[in-house]
């Protein structure tokens, strides 16, 4: 009879160390994961937070109320929405880039009802040696829906995913096809709107596309998405000499 506490002890001893060994296992797999996750999310922040390199903002003289965005390409060259800029014989616009209040060339005008994209040009001598060998490409692949992407300002980035035309009023899909879904949170007008996974430029902000509610002529207006002018687009529109 005396051996039995002894076993029980022993057993149980075994057992606790053995739930020692398995809190353990599973808090090192936990944690590991964690670690795992947090890393490849400051990775993903870091390598979003690099587009804020190519992401400028375009001034209007005499300078309005708020300020547009442009993305720029290399070469001197800066891409941006036709109407972020206007008329540029008016509005004279200037790009700040790297610190640095640019005068700009207009290479080619479009037109908020047409192509909303303007192409301007500043003095690349003029810019840092850090500056001077950034070169953005244009994605060759067309938007799919649900791909994610990330819209950048010299303030920051914010992601968003496209979004499927179907989801809009048949009257706009064929004109305003590219859009994403989030609008509150990305950039406004003018901004550079990027693919997640190759970060090449994926196309310009141009308008934000609102709907009214249930369909009611007097009902209020709600944000639905935002289109972008597309890479494709973009490729076209500029000039066969205006190499980046």
């Amino acid at each position: 009879m005396v051996s039995m506490p002894v076993f029980i002890f022993v057993q149980s001893a075994l057992e606790s160390a053995a739930a020692c060994v398995r809190f353990a296992i599973q808090f090192y797999i936990v944690t590991t994961v964690a670690a795992l996750i947090l890393i490849g999310s400051a990775h993903a922040d870091d390598a979003d937070d690099s587009l804020r390199a190519y992401a400028v903002n375009i001034v209007r003289h005499p300078p309005e109320s708020w300020t547009g965005y442009g993305v720029y390409l290399g070469n001197g060259f800066v891409i941006t929405a036709a109407h972020v800029v206007g008329i540029a014989a008016i509005t004279k616009p200037s790009v700040l880039i790297a610190g640095l209040d640019l005068p700009t060339t207009v290479i080619k005008e479009g037109t908020l009802e047409q192509v909303d994209l303007t192409l301007l040009s500043v003095d690349k001598d003029s810019l840092p040696i850090s500056v001077r060998s950034r070169h953005m490409s244009l994605c060759e692949m067309s938007p799919r829906p649900g791909e994610p992407v990330i819209v950048a300002v010299p303030e920051g980035t914010a992601r968003s995913q496209i979004m499927s035309p179907e989801l809009l009023p048949p009257s706009l899909r064929t004109n305003f096809g590219t859009v994403i879904s989030d609008v509150a949170t990305t950039g406004n007008s003018g901004s550079g709107v990027f693919d997640a996974k190759h970060k090449c430029l994926i196309g310009i902000m141009s308008r934000k596309i609102q709907v009214r509610a249930h369909n009611d002529p007097g009902g209020s207006l709600k944000d639905l998405a935002k289109y972008f002018v597309p890479a494709s687009i973009i490729r076209t529109f500029i000039p066969a000499e205006s190499r980046f």
